[in-house]
């Protein structure tokens, strides 16, 4: 599986995103780089992936997947596309306080740490449906480990689309996600445009 070694303050800084939306906290002490000319339009628009891309952490084999099923579905391309990365399993885990980062989260996942609607499932980017209950199997509980993201996450505000359990480490899929509950700063219309051409 190819793995993206870049420092990841290096890469927020250089596609102009807050770590926080990492779920890490760390502040670097170097400046953005100045933009000396004005980006172009189709840089603009490669900008706009790549955030979406390195945000959720998916490489583009997966990510042209994912615009192709959302092409497919009812609706507005660019919503459909982020509430299929918003269901993922490693990102509904995040969102819900049961990880620090959507890395850690992905790592839970392919451990055999999660039950959805009581099976074992151990693939990072299963996509879950309204109604999907997720939690976290009774050995991963009792661990340390787990008590130490809850610490860590205990402020983490769970988003509307889910309902969270923090005493049994359960999450429930209220609804599918529409664009109003997802609070990225990507512009997935410029995304849209690019794979468009």
């Amino acid at each position: 599986m190819a793995v993206n070694r870049q420092p990841v303050l290096k890469r927020c800084r250089s596609l102009g995103i807050e770590p926080a939306y990492l779920g890490i906290y760390k502040k670097s002490k170097k400046q953005p780089p100045r933009q000396m000319r004005k980006m172009s339009e189709y840089g603009a628009q490669l900008r706009e992936k790549q955030k979406a891309k390195f945000i959720y952490g998916v490489l583009e084999k997966q990510f042209r997947n994912y615009f192709a099923k959302a092409s497919k579905m009812r609706g507005v391309v660019g919503e459909n596309l982020l509430a299929l990365l918003e269901t993922r399993v490693d990102n509904t885990l995040f969102r819900l306080g049961f990880a620090r980062t959507r890395r850690e989260a992905r790592q839970i996942v392919s451990h055999n740490s999660i039950l959805i609607n009581g099976k074992r499932v151990n693939i990072a980017s299963y996509n879950l449906k309204a109604g999907d209950v997720i939690t976290v199997t009774e050995s991963a509980r009792q661990s340390q480990r787990f008590k130490d993201i809850l610490a860590a996450t205990s402020s983490v505000i769970v988003p509307a689309w889910l309902s969270a359990d923090k005493d049994r480490l359960q999450g429930t899929v209220v609804s599918i996600p529409t664009r109003e509950m997802i609070d990225l700063p990507v512009h997935e219309t410029l995304i849209v445009e690019l794979y468009s051409k």
